[in-house]
């Protein structure tokens, strides 16, 4: 007795639908490898699930650009244009520069550097030297840089030790021309009182001398 024959729509309850999509997509890459293997078949499959992640299968003799190539004229339709393709050449290249700075970035931090022969080694110690070149004369010139800051800095504060010394010796001058001014006022201070309050000598009562 065989299986009932399953209605083709969408399964409403999302448990079963991700189960359901889990077994069907690994049993469709299942087939797709052995359609490969029996019919030596060019084979490309491309799934992405309702999460967004993709699974893929290329069967091992496919050049999928060159596939993508044949149904594009076996179709008619156009996948991409010239500009696509620049654009795709242009980040092979960046990504093969990448690569190539990769590994120089490893070399210069000294590793994988046993598949280099001599003249590769010398080309790396001359890097090695022009940069540390490079670094001392960049610590040379901050560190002249800190010496000329600060004896910007010292000469600043000897100047305005200098002005507030100057304002120190004023205002001791203008302390003393003050207490001076006060002592002159209380000697001059009788000569300006009016003769009647002036005090009189002491002079011995002559009615008593009599």
């Amino acid at each position: 007795m065989g299986r009932g024959k399953i209605e083709i729509k969408r399964i409403e309850n999302t448990n079963n639908r991700h189960v359901t999509y889990s077994k069907r997509k690994t049993g469709i890459m299942k087939k797709a490898k052995e359609i490969t293997v029996l019919c030596d078949a060019k084979v490309s499959l491309i799934i992405f699930g309702t999460s967004g992640k993709m699974h893929e299968y290329i069967s091992p003799s496919t050049n999928l650009v060159e596939m993508l190539d044949a149904y594009q004229r076996s179709t008619g339709k156009k996948l991409w244009d010239a500009k696509h393709e620049n654009l795709s050449n242009e980040i092979d290249r960046v990504k093969k520069e990448n690569d190539s700075m990769q590994i120089e970035l490893r070399h210069l931090k000294g590793e994988d550097i046993t598949s280099l022969n001599y003249k590769e080694l010398m080309v790396l110690e001359d890097a090695l030297e022009n940069g540390l070149a490079g670094l001392r004369n960049k610590q040379s010139e901050i560190i002249k840089m800190i010496r000329k800051t600060g004896e910007m800095l010292e000469e600043e504060n000897k100047q305005l030790q200098y002005i507030w010394h100057q304002q120190e010796m004023a205002n001791m001058k203008g302390a003393i021309g003050e207490r001076d001014d006060v002592y002159q006022r209380v000697r001059d201070y009788p000569s300006q009182m009016p003769f009647a309050f002036r005090v009189q000598p002491m002079q011995p009562n002559l009615h008593e001398r009599i």
